[in-house]
């Protein structure tokens, strides 16, 4: 609590809510729409592996993800993702019965009176199969990598100490490679790190950069004491 009213000081924030989830995984994550529902939340895991600075610069982290309304952009894209998914569940399960029963009692019935409709139903169901992929994309861009370069750069200015959070990735990312956190695509966002390994057609679609440049950054930003907006 006193590391997280110290940074809502520090950048000038109202005080979000404090969750702490009794987990041995190592995470962090920011979500909420508003001041009424913002909310930090840690696991235990994460407390009792990173000291007191290193979860300060992981905290404002998050902090920033807030400050910047990522949580309330995630939530909105997410909104738009079930929709889509929905109507492409509809759609292709309107398709599959049309394949199985078609309509009429005849076979020329169903030729001269079901084939139109079975065309419009497969147009329909690719054309919402490609503004649901659009869509999918535009989420895990539009809460991306800029975003998360962006976060730590706040999180670093705010604690005064960059090292602290590259730091912290770096514990993170050891731990996450021994010990793979539980995760999927869907909650992909809601962790402080990838918590996802695989090829590197994977790894380009992924929400978070690669672990390697963010401590990169972080290591010139103590050097040169520049903070990027």
């Amino acid at each position: 609590y006193n590391i997280v009213e110290n940074l809502t000081m520090a950048c000038g924030m109202p005080m979000p809510k404090i969750n702490v989830i009794d987990d041995p995984q190592l995470n962090a994550f920011a979500s909420g729409i508003d001041e009424k529902s913002y909310t930090v939340t840690v696991t235990t895991g994460i407390c009792n592996r990173l000291n007191d600075e290193e979860l300060a610069g992981v905290i404002a982290h998050e902090l920033t993800h807030i400050r910047n309304r990522d949580t309330r952009l995630l939530i909105v894209s997410i909104i738009f993702v079930g929709i889509m998914g929905t109507a492409l569940s509809l759609a292709t399960r309107m398709l599959w019965n049309a394949f199985l029963f078609g309509g009429g009692n005849r076979r020329s019935d169903r030729e001269g009176k079901n084939n139109g409709g079975m065309i419009v139903v497969i147009v329909i169901a690719v054309v919402l199969a490609a503004v649901g992929y659009f869509f999918t994309i535009l989420t895990r861009f539009a809460i991306s990598r800029k975003r998360e370069y962006m976060a730590d750069a706040a999180g670093a200015s705010y604690c005064n100490d960059p090292m602290a959070l590259a730091y912290a990735l770096n514990n993170l990312d050891a731990y996450s490679r021994n010990i793979p956190m539980q995760a999927n695509p869907a909650t992909e966002n809601m962790f402080i790190v990838n918590p996802l390994t695989g090829s590197s057609m994977r790894r380009l679609f992924s929400t978070h950069p690669s672990m390697e440049e963010r401590i990169a950054n972080l290591q010139e930003m103590a050097r040169t004491g520049r903070y990027p907006q």
